[in-house]
């Protein structure tokens, strides 16, 4: 569970610039064009532009313990037709800058059943410039299931995470943070291929606000998956960061810089909110 299996990098995109769904066409030709010019092949899905929904619930306490202590417990429900699945995909993540600190702590749930445990290296942009990276490490928990409860206290969410045991001090409520629900607007035009087994899926989102439509934000991300870092060669690495930092020039007019966004809807109600992002 300590090594990292998933290397992800994520650029956010200003919401401005999805007026329209023929926009996912329009950043997507421009990355496109960006990874031909840098060595890295593209495979086209075979319905690129297929909208998928999902509606995504971040929790915590009113003073938000979790987030101030690099923590996030999120719900997502997928949408078929319109119609929400039967179960949720539950997310409970620890993520910090410092790969020792994200590395100790275990994430692994109080319940019978699978529980898939992955641990990521995030790449992002910096928070002030385009062209650079740095880095997050997330340690997380997914569960599939249809019946969590996760507003009845910190108590109750901590039986199931044990790693919140010493947020969980006096019966301090867990409710929907801000009272806002995402929803998120998902396609997977394709995958890159950086070569010596490196291949990423790519994925294009926004995020809007259901309750007033209003669009938050944007993202591009793509992800490798691997059993063994040194599994994927230095060279695919390395162009994987170059083809990341040449997606950012390339692109500059579309990006939104510093926040991430889970910040961003912890800081939609205007407080200050600390944490490790």
């Amino acid at each position: 569970m300590d090594d990292i299996r998933y290397l992800e990098y994520k650029i956010l995109l200003r919401p401005e610039r999805f007026f329209h769904p023929d926009q996912f066409e329009v950043y997507w030709k421009k990355i496109a064009r960006i990874a031909a010019e840098h060595g890295v092949a593209v495979e086209t899905a075979d319905r690129p532009f297929k909208r998928h929904v999902r509606e995504v619930l971040f929790y915590d306490t009113p003073d938000f313990d979790l987030y101030r202590n690099a923590f996030i417990l999120r719900r997502r429900t997928f949408y078929d037709d319109g119609w929400p699945a039967p179960e949720h995909e539950l997310t409970f993540k620890f993520r910090h800058p410092d790969l020792a600190e994200a590395a100790k702590v275990d994430v692994t749930p109080r319940l019978s059943g699978a529980a898939e445990i992955k641990f990521k290296c995030e790449i992002l942009p910096l928070a002030d410039r385009v062209g650079a990276a740095r880095r997050l490490y997330s340690h997380n928990c997914v569960l599939t299931t249809p019946g969590i409860v996760l507003d009845e206290g910190l108590d109750r969410v901590a039986g199931v995470f044990p790693a919140l045991a010493p947020l969980a001090c006096g019966d301090k409520p867990v409710a929907l943070v801000n009272n806002l629900a995402v929803e998120e607007v998902e396609v997977a035009p394709g995958r890159l291929d950086f070569g010596k087994g490196m291949t990423a899926k790519a994925t294009v989102a926004v995020w809007r606000d259901r309750a007033s439509e209003r669009t938050l934000v944007g993202e591009f991300a793509f992800q490798a998956k691997f059993e063994q870092l040194d599994d994927l060669g230095r060279k695919a690495r390395r162009r994987a960061e170059e083809f990341f930092l040449a997606a950012q020039d390339g692109t500059a007019e579309w990006i939104q810089l510093g926040t991430t966004k889970t910040a961003l809807v912890y800081g939609i109600a205007g407080r200050a909110v600390g944490g490790h992002e």
